[in-house]
């Protein structure tokens, strides 16, 4: 059930407990006030009765007797104990109050006078009392619902409005402001600020840091290809085949962050063309130089950077080769591109948080430097594409593209 949903309902239910409550506390007050005003008429209308009684000996009116069979058993008990009473009971015309007393002096009395008033009048007060009650009862709670529903609809809505903001940070556009969502500082609208103010310190530090490595890897990028032209110069050994590698690897690292930077900071624009998937995959797989298996099912021209398109192939094998197991198969079916590898596949953690800068998953410390698949995933944004990653069930990781044909 939705926030909105759980207003309502609390809304609903508060209100019918109220109006319940409300009906209850009035009936009973209305029913003990009409059942004291009958038994005051009752009793009364006894003493009336008793009064004349004793001048001339006759029961003369309120529907006075003696002896009544009809008198309730419990009131009759109590007269002939010599005491007087009055109690709501039946009779042949309906609910009535009744109140009787002993006359004579032994015990129990020689006979029991009873008056009975009749309550019909007051049954029907109370009943139209109770639908009255009913009704203003239903109307107030369906009020009162209508009203939690607006309101609720109010909060829902600004609460959306703040998610949908909150989701799109979440997937990277740091751009993105919940705004104003109502003139009044209530919760929701500090939750806005709160957010808002957050996504901002989130992309200032975020391009500080873009800055500072492209910064740096820019610095890096003049005296490393000065070392390594130094290192081509010293005598031959293994010495200088060990600072010539590491040499290289400092300079394709300077290189990826460069081009990490030029990612982040969408400086590259996108040069399309119609080009046959499959033979420029084909080219693609050739020049990488690494040992790799090409399958061409069906060829079918795609719109693509060509370019871009060789980054991420290029990248995708490469981390097959480094991270997976022989063989590396690259498969070419219409316009989806898979590379597969045989190996222990992708990490969960690259499985359900996507690639991550400087995280390769390996084992070994120092394996890789988390680049590769950053790079294939900023190419495959940037065309538009969804790099798709995966483990096969029968084992080894795999990578799809999907490019728009024609």
């Amino acid at each position: 059930m939705n926030l909105r949903r759980q207003i309502a309902a609390t809304v609903a239910l508060v209100s019918f407990l109220v109006a319940i409550t409300v009906g209850l506390l009035v009936h009973r007050a209305s029913v003990a006030q009409h059942v004291e005003q009958a038994r005051k008429s009752a009793e009364n209308a006894l003493d009336s009765v008793l009064t004349g009684y004793a001048r001339n000996g006759e029961l003369v009116g309120w529907k006075a007797d003696t002896d009544d069979v009809e008198l309730p058993s419990e009131l009759r008990r109590l007269a002939e104990r010599g005491r007087r009473g009055s109690l709501l009971g039946p009779s042949r015309d309906g609910t009535a109050m009744w109140a009787a007393a002993g006359i004579g002096t032994g015990l129990p009395p020689a006979q029991v006078i009873s008056v009975r008033v009749d309550y019909a009048d007051d049954e029907q007060a109370i009943a139209q009392l109770d639908r009255t009650i009913l009704i203003s009862a239903t109307l107030s709670v369906a009020v009162t619902v209508l009203a939690g529903v607006f309101a609720a609809d109010r909060i829902s809505s600004r609460l959306r409005t703040a998610a949908r903001s909150a989701r799109s940070i979440a997937q990277g556009d740091l751009t993105a402001r919940i705004g104003s969502l109502g003139r009044p500082r209530d919760e929701v609208a500090e939750l806005a600020a709160a957010v808002d103010s957050m996504s901002a310190v989130l992309s200032s530090k975020l391009a500080n840091e873009q800055r500072f490595t492209a910064d740096v890897a820019h610095e890096l990028r003049t005296p490393l290809t000065g070392l390594l032209t130094a290192a081509e110069l010293l005598p031959p050994g293994r010495p200088t085949e060990l600072v010539q590698g590491r040499v290289r690897v400092l300079c394709s690292l300077t290189e990826d962050l460069l081009e990490v930077s030029r990612l982040d900071a969408g400086a590259d624009r996108l040069e399309l063309s119609v080009v046959p998937l499959g033979s420029v995959v084909a080219r693609m797989v050739a020049a990488a130089g690494a040992p790799t298996e090409l399958l061409v099912d069906t060829d079918a021209e795609v719109t693509t950077d060509v370019r871009r398109l060789d980054r991420i192939v290029s990248n995708l094998v490469a981390n097959a080769h480094r991270h997976g197991g022989a063989p590396v198969l690259v498969r070419v079916d219409g316009a989806t591109l898979t590379v597969r590898d045989h190996g222990p596949g992708f990490p969960e953690a690259v499985l359900s948080e996507g690639p991550q800068r400087f995280r390769t998953g390996a084992r070994e410390r120092g394996h890789g430097h988390g680049l590769g698949l950053t790079i294939a995933q900023g190419h495959a944004e940037a065309l538009g594409i969804t790099l798709r990653l995966r483990n096969d069930p029968a084992g080894g990781a795999v990578a799809e593209l999907r490019l728009p044909t024609g």
